[in-house]
């Protein structure tokens, strides 16, 4: 039996996808849902749902009894008090459950800058819950993207009535990105795969070598019209979060973030590219992706 959290969500609704669709069609499926009805009729009928938030202890129990296989996910909440303690709330039932249920493999979303990373905000607290999980000794894969390409769809209005995106990064340094298909894809591969055992890092890094006006410039040229890079400092990111009801805390942890990827660089040219589980580049992403979300 394979959990899958988040089933709604960017990532988590992909992985649900690969593993509906999978060839043999053997493997039963569970999900944590807090709103099933968001969950398509197709997968309503293949899967198991269990209601609730897998932060709570009695659901998430619920959810894995006869279960060996998770798909693990903690859910950005920008009203969150606290950054470290919303990924605690989060994973201390998880650690819970996988010392009592029977829970034999996890494999979790989390991120670049292991060992590098320091007082990085959400990425910090990323990291610190892959300690947690393995500290269990459950058999562990942590899918450690950099940026995510998606991240520009929520600036979809921006780029075409004005022609431009704003990144908090420098204009002439590499930023590595990844897709979420290729997240999904390798989340879904690893689930159906009962075999792996141990505890390791995924790095899920696209194949470019892009600064983020090089991004621009793709943009434009698969838009077919021009789009420019607008470059925002951390205390501007931190503001604007503010203004769209992010609390202090996880505005001044996406702050942190942002002045740990400029100083640390762990997102940068560093990081090899590892086509062979991140295989979508920025500009496929861009037509496939962007461009219907701009212009359609």
């Amino acid at each position: 039996m394979i959990v899958v959290t988040t089933p709604t969500g960017q990532i988590g609704r992909q992985v649900l996808d690969h593993l509906v669709d999978a060839a043999d069609g053997t493997e039963g499926i569970r999900v944590i849902a807090r709103d099933p009805a968001r969950l398509s009729a197709r997968v309503r009928e293949r899967v198991e749902v269990v209601r609730g938030s897998h932060s709570d202890a009695a659901v998430l129990k619920e959810a894995c009894t006869g279960a060996d296989r998770l798909f693990w996910l903690v859910p950005p909440t920008p009203g969150a008090d606290s950054v470290e303690g919303h990924f605690h709330d989060f994973t201390e039932p998880l650690c819970e459950v996988i010392g009592h249920q029977g829970v034999e493999r996890v494999v979790g979303v989390s991120t670049l800058g292991r060992g590098v990373a320091k007082n990085a905000g959400q990425i910090s607290a990323s990291l610190a819950m892959d300690e947690a999980i393995m500290a269990t000794g459950v058999h562990y894969r942590a899918l450690c993207p950099p940026f995510l390409m998606e991240n520009l769809l929520s600036q979809a209005e921006s780029i075409r009535d004005a022609g431009v995106f704003f990144l908090a990064v420098a204009e002439d340094r590499v930023l590595r990105t990844c897709a979420t298909r290729d997240i999904a894809a390798t989340a879904a591969r690893l689930l159906l795969d009962g075999s792996w055992t141990g505890q390791q890092d995924v790095p899920l890094v696209g194949p470019d070598d892009l600064s983020a006006e090089d991004m621009a410039q793709v943009v434009s040229e698969v838009l077919d019209r021009p789009v420019r890079l607008h470059r925002t400092g951390s205390a501007d990111y931190k503001a604007t979060v503010l203004r769209f009801g992010a609390s202090e805390a996880w505005a001044q942890g996406l702050a942190d973030m942002t002045e740990a990827l400029k100083d640390q660089g762990f997102y940068g040219a560093a990081q090899p590219s590892t086509p062979e589980s991140a295989p979508t580049g920025f500009r496929q992403w861009c037509e496939d992706a962007l461009r219907p979300a701009v212009l359609g």
